[in-house]
């Protein structure tokens, strides 16, 4: 039974994450760095930048910001 849940949860999960342009793992990376560090936005990307990963502030902006109405 605990296999079954598991299974239907990422296949769920997978769903969703198939509709992102961005991996999970550099959105969480952007994400951390800009709520742990004294960071803006635009350092965020130009630390992205350097590492490859060539994502825009506004984007970072989005995934940081919480959606509307839910704060």
């Amino acid at each position: 039974m605990l296999d079954f849940r598991k299974s239907s949860i990422n296949s769920a999960l997978r769903k969703i994450l198939k509709r992102f342009h961005y991996p999970l793992e550099v959105m969480l990376t952007c994400v951390r760095w800009y709520v742990a560090y004294p960071l803006s936005l635009r350092h965020v990307e130009k630390m992205m930048q350097e590492r490859g990963v060539f994502v825009d502030h506004s984007t970072v902006h989005r995934w940081v910001e919480p959606p509307r109405g839910l704060s």
